[in-house]
């Protein structure tokens, strides 16, 4: 990583490198399951490129954010519910 950020997922700090996407950065730190649907399955990014909303999370406090779309910045708070 040329450079980097500081994220904080689920109250876990993370370094991921400061040209990805915030998918990007949780899929290199293990997390796979971003949120979980209605009926309680786990779910993660799909498509990559903000077409199927599988990839949503809340960012900063705003919920609903697709993670896939949303580049990384230092100090972010991401919220899986995990």
């Amino acid at each position: 990583m040329a450079d980097s950020v500081t994220i904080r997922v689920d109250g876990r700090e993370i370094r991921a490198g400061s040209d990805t996407t915030v998918a990007v950065a949780l899929i290199n730190a293990g997390v796979w399951t971003f949120r979980t649907s209605v009926t309680g399955e786990p779910r993660g990014p799909v498509c990559g490129m903000g077409v199927c909303f599988e990839c949503r999370v809340a960012i900063d406090g705003v919920e609903h954010v697709r993670a896939c779309m949303e580049p990384v910045r230092d100090g972010m708070e991401i919220d899986t519910g995990g």
